[in-house]
């Protein structure tokens, strides 16, 4: 199973951006497929996440109203439709997919079971 993350670069505050995820190696349309980020000295942490097929997307209340996620089942792939950027948004992106994973656990870096190489995003001020 391999995920690669894709659509990172160097933007200015205000932009927008997209990022792509594409799984293979398996059948991602009823996993929970996710986000998640790490800026320069700091943990990892929870962006977004499309629940269980994309029965429900959630967010980080810092993103809430600017990012999307989106998912195209058919091609096992998530999508994160960023906006309105910050220069705080400047970290690695990470995608990572969720076999069995419950919506109380939808942040937490040991619910997923694959994670994509991350792309970074650096949003300059």
């Amino acid at each position: 199973v391999q995920l690669q993350a894709f659509g990172g670069g160097l933007v200015q505050a205000g932009d927008s951006l997209r990022l792509s995820c594409e799984a293979s190696g398996g059948t991602f349309s009823r996993d929970t497929m996710a986000w998640f980020r790490q800026a320069p000295g700091k943990e990892r942490e929870f962006v977004a996440a499309s629940f269980r097929g994309g029965s429900s997307a959630h967010y980080a209340s810092s993103v809430k109203g600017r990012f999307t996620v989106s998912r195209e089942n058919a091609k096992n792939t998530v999508i994160l439709q960023m906006t309105s950027l910050k220069p705080e948004d400047t970290a690695v992106y990470y995608c990572a997919a969720g076999r069995r994973l419950i919506l109380s656990t939808i942040g937490s870096l040991n619910a997923y079971d694959y994670w994509g190489q991350g792309t970074e995003v650096t949003v300059s001020s």
